[in-house]
């Protein structure tokens, strides 16, 4: 019964699963980060069932089903209209595998830098996609794009990779140490076997220490961006995925028994509140506090805030109060059960 509710994959427990799912968006500056937009995703079953979704008070223009894919660029466009600075954005692979979307956030300007999947097509040479010259009178004539250029996957691509080629980089310093791994660039070109053209865009390879993990990404930026740039674009997402780890053990992001789209949203935009309060103190005293936390600042409210609840005699005036009110809300829920079956006789 709750908004948007089905099985699908919950990413947090790694497994389709009965739940629901958001598309979030954070900003991270200065390696912290803080949750600043966020949609409810409906599955198409649910945009499909209007009487459902009225239940549950989901707006009329929100009644139409829309890819993760699609409600993530909607936000990204959103947030640069309203205002929002950043340079660029970043996402995992959930995203980076959808060309359309790098497409299009190509093409409205944005700087991306996308994790892709260890199957990514590329193009070492521009694939020059063009129709075929009509060979006969008969039939149709040639619509569809082709080329003759040969693609790779973007692991095929690595494995060819000699040991001098890999760059070794430390993009950040860490709590166990330098955070440092092997990293690889190259100018490729991207076709999704529709586009008029070919795109060129930076490949990026990272590789752990022990070489035992690769990760992909594509990015748009500027030819000229250098190995570092691109590392430290890839870096960023750790501060996300960080503040998302933040907002559901200090924050409650995943604390909520709500049924209705507004109250789903409504919980979001507290969390975000509360997120982006806590980054803007650690950010306020990193030059006195570098390490402070989450954490860190809740014990400190904790501690400073003051508290109804001091001896043990509050206590139990607490509970007794409590327990008072939900007398009066049990007492007045059974009048109007009993108002409704009078009506009903």
């Amino acid at each position: 019964m709750s908004a948007g509710v089905a099985r699908q994959w919950n990413g947090r427990l790694g497994k389709v699963d009965n739940c629901q799912v958001g598309v979030f968006a954070a900003v991270t500056r200065d390696g912290v980060a803080s949750v600043v937009d966020a949609d409810l995703y409906l599955p198409e079953k649910w945009a499909k069932d209007t009487t459902r979704c009225e239940a549950v008070g989901v707006p009329e223009e929100a009644q139409t089903f829309r890819t993760k894919g699609e409600i993530a660029l909607d936000m990204v466009i959103r947030l640069r209209r309203e205002g929002l600075h950043f340079s660029f954005v970043a996402f995992d692979g959930g995203y980076g595998h959808l060309p359309w979307l790098l497409g299009e956030l190509d093409v409205e300007g944005e700087i991306f830098f996308a994790e892709v999947h260890s199957d990514q097509a590329i193009y070492l040479q521009d694939p020059a996609p063009a129709v075929a010259a009509r060979r006969s009178s008969k039939g149709r004539a040639p619509r569809r794009l082709r080329t003759t250029a040969v693609p790779m996957t973007v692991a095929a691509w690595a494995a060819t990779q000699s040991a001098s080629a890999w760059g070794r980089l430390s993009i950040r310093d860490g709590e166990k140490g330098e955070v440092m791994a092997d990293y690889l660039t190259q100018r490729v070109w991207v076709w999704d076997g529709e586009a008029p053209l070919a795109s060129r865009w930076h490949l990026l390879v990272r590789r752990e220490l022990d070489g035992t993990k690769l990760k992909f990404g594509l990015s748009n930026a500027k030819p000229r961006a250098s190995l570092r740039r691109l590392a430290e674009m890839q870096g960023a997402r750790h501060f996300v995925e960080q503040s998302f780890r933040e907002a559901k053990s200090a924050c409650g992001m995943a604390e909520y028994q709500v049924r209705r789209w507004q109250a789903w949203h409504h919980h979001m935009a507290l969390v975000m509140i509360a997120t982006m309060f806590l980054a803007k103190e650690r950010l306020a005293h990193r030059e006195t506090a570098e390490l402070l936390s989450c954490r860190d600042l809740i014990e400190i409210m904790r501690h400073r805030l003051p508290t109804k609840i001091v001896t043990d005699e509050d206590l139990a005036a607490s509970i007794i109060d409590r327990h008072r009110r939900r007398h009066k809300a049990m007492e007045s829920a059974y009048r109007k059960q009993a108002a409704m079956l009078s009506a009903l006789d």
